[in-house]
């Protein structure tokens, strides 16, 4: 069981990802390509694979949510803050989207920005940070919208749709933080 509460916005309700999220559609989702193709992970999953995963997030205690709508308690996709350092007070943040169905509606910022505040507030984190392939432009738009800055990119530094891509490292930091 998570030691992270349930976290609610106008729409979404964030709720610890569990073995209770283990279904046909997330698997199918892992399995889309227009959902991974700027992931590191997805394709060839199983029920299994998924099961194996979901047990694992469990068993680390990870900050890791599945984005439900408020109103009909439909999962659309997880959000992450993984690792946290707890030395440097910083996390590292992911978000996959898996539903495209509910794509393009604003979920993905706003599931963002009560996670951020979530863990600039609560945890007191002072800086998240997150790698995005450059050729991602929706993903940077959004990033840039949330409030993140671009740190720095490596050039050629991941493989992707069959040539080396640059990936942007972004940071967004707690304006209340001494930092």
């Amino acid at each position: 069981m998570s030691n992270y509460p349930i976290i609610y916005s106008d729409r979404l309700k964030l709720v610890p990802l569990s073995m209770e999220h283990l279904s046909i559609d997330y698997v199918e989702w892992l399995n889309d390509i227009e959902v991974y193709k700027y992931l590191e992970t997805g394709g060839n999953y199983t029920l299994e694979k998924l099961t194996a995963f979901l047990s694992d997030v469990v068993h680390k205690n990870i900050l890791f949510y599945a984005v439900h709508i408020k109103s009909t308690n439909i999962h659309i996709g997880n959000i992450k803050i993984d690792p946290i350092n707890t030395v440097h007070n910083i996390g590292e943040y992911g978000i996959m989207m898996g539903r495209r169905s509910e794509w393009n509606k604003g979920y993905a910022k706003e599931a963002s920005l009560r996670i951020i505040e979530y863990c600039f507030d609560a945890l007191k984190l002072r800086k998240i940070t997150l790698g995005v392939i450059a050729d991602n432009q929706a993903a940077v738009a959004l990033y840039y919208k949330l409030g993140f800055v671009k740190e720095g990119e490596y050039v050629d530094h991941a493989f992707h749709n069959g040539k080396y891509c640059n990936v942007l490292r972004m940071a967004i930091f707690n304006p209340n933080s001494n930092s």
